[in-house]
């Protein structure tokens, strides 16, 4: 359920509700009571002041002072959050402010919020209320008795220090719909696997999808055999739960341009015959992020009704071990036409994206942009709170450089190097499914490239389960879903202009 956010250009102390949430911007070297503080200050009898003093607080990013005001003023409690100088302050910066508003009020909790906004900032609204529904986001669905939250973060009062514009209650409108599109693949992702299967996934998401007026296609098991995607076939076939493709579409007249994203749906990711460890299975529910990811981004472009064509593509399938699930050493064809040497059941979701993309390019886009948990390597290489992303199109590459900067996500380019391309090079076949111990993420690429084509192509290998940066630390618990979403939004909206 949405956040009631009412906006309020009173002083904050004045706020009722049970938390305040102060955002301060870094003061000078000297440090001392900001004088946006004052106010606040002399309403709690100069406490604040020596508090601010003892604790060392200036206001830089990421410091943070709760402390309780006794009945002094409205608000039971007021938590200081550091911004950081104004001038580095941006969008994402917003919105992460915001997502730990929202977040410390769930701790405390809190039913009501007010946040208090630093003068200078009411041009971002719309990050103010994408994170204040990020960061109250709870995935508390399965909790029963004493489990469940006593309390639910339910209203929000946000302080503005100047003039409100007539756009402005749009603008809040507008951030939770983006926010609540992020928050759905957030959901997707915390399902247990019993209860989201590919079938389930493609149910969902067509459910979200009409009710936000976008067109969709779900071929069966049936229809991803007569279309001749083959690596989906292999992947899929040895689970009960059989294969999906999710096809939604946004095509309004006039578009400008025409993107299509691609993700992989693996429900559940056993490994397959060649099966992983027990230790951490339970977290390969979360290996369908990348399709839950491009479901969201449909509902926020849903929202946003840009004027260029964006497609969604959701590869599903639940990789198991089974009497007729494909082995290391098979030769499987392809919708692209090429033969796959399998050496690995466990490099699973690169095939699935390999049908995936070839089925884009039929769509004649002008770029097409795909998203994974695909390798471990990623993880090695760059940490668990940074995804990879690779293209070999410097334009391209331009473009969503400055969608990364505009949505603050943590991202890093990697190197698509072609002497490791031998290494996808089979025997036997056409290509081989993966390459060796050594660049794992890269030689995954390299593989994806043979299905994306010489169009315009980027390939993101999001970061594993630990909680991502900025914005998305204050969003995630478990899982990649919802990291990339913001970025890809970021790119409509550039293309739109």
């Amino acid at each position: 359920m949405s956040l009631e956010i009412q906006l309020r250009s009173d002083p904050s102390h004045t706020l009722v509700a049970d938390v305040l949430v102060v955002g301060v911007l870094q003061t000078g070297p000297k440090g001392g009571l900001s004088p946006a503080l004052k106010p606040l200050d002399a309403a709690l009898g100069g406490v604040l002041a020596k508090i601010v003093a003892k604790e060392e607080f200036t206001g830089k990013r990421d410091q943070s002072l709760t402390f309780a005001t006794l009945g002094r003023i409205p608000a039971d409690k007021v938590v200081l959050l550091g911004l950081g100088e104004r001038r580095a302050v941006g969008a994402p910066d917003v919105r992460t402010f915001a997502a730990k508003a929202a977040k410390a009020a769930n701790v405390e909790k809190a039913s009501s919020l007010a946040l208090a906004l630093p003068a200078g900032l009411e041009g971002e609204l719309r990050a103010v209320a994408e994170g204040l529904e990020l960061g109250a986001y709870r995935f508390n669905k399965y909790m029963t008795g004493d489990r469940k939250p006593k309390a639910t973060l339910g209203s929000v009062i946000v302080g503005v220090a100047a003039k409100l514009r007539p756009t402005a209650k749009a603008t809040i409108a507008l951030g939770q719909q983006v926010a609540a599109a992020v928050n759905f693949s957030r959901d997707l992702s915390k399902e247990p696997p019993n209860v989201l299967y590919p079938e389930t996934f493609a149910q969902a998401a067509e459910k979200a999808a009409k009710e936000s007026a976008l067109k969709v296609v779900t071929f069966d098991f049936k229809e991803i055999r007569r279309r001749g995607m083959k690596l989906i076939d292999a992947v899929g076939r040895g689970s009960a739960r059989e294969p999906r493709l999710v096809h939604i579409s946004w095509t309004p007249k006039g578009a400008k341009r025409k993107m299509v994203f691609v993700g992989k749906g693996i429900t559940f990711d056993t490994g397959g015959i060649s099966i992983k460890p027990a230790a951490g299975m339970g977290d390969m529910k979360h290996d369908m992020s990348g399709a839950a990811n491009v479901v969201g981004l449909m509902l926020a472009v849903a929202a946003l009704k840009p004027k260029v064509e964006v497609h969604a593509i959701a590869a599903c399938a639940e990789n198991m071990p089974d009497g007729d699930a494909y082995r290391p050493g098979d030769i499987w064809g392809s919708l692209d036409g090429k033969t796959v040497e399998i050496v690995n059941t466990d490099a699973e979701g690169r095939l699935v994206l390999a049908d995936a993309l070839a089925y884009a390019r039929t769509l004649s886009p002008d770029v097409i942009v795909d998203n994974a948990t695909l390798t471990g390597a990623c993880v090695v290489a760059l940490g668990s709170t940074c995804s990879g992303w690779y293209c070999g199109h410097e334009d391209t590459a331009r473009e969503f450089a400055a969608a990364l900067k505009q949505s603050g996500e943590q991202m890093w380019r990697m190197p698509l190097l072609e002497d490791l391309r031998d290494q996808v090079k089979s025997d036997v076949a056409d290509v081989k499914q993966a390459g060796d111990r050594y660049g794992g993420s890269i030689t995954a690429a390299l593989f994806l490239r043979e299905f994306a084509g010489p169009g315009r192509w980027i390939h993101c290998d999001i970061a594993g389960p630990a909680a991502l940066e900025r914005p998305i630390a204050w969003m995630q618990a478990k899982g990649a879903s919802g990291h990339g979403v913001l970025t890809f939004l970021a790119m409509v909206e550039r293309a739109s202009r």
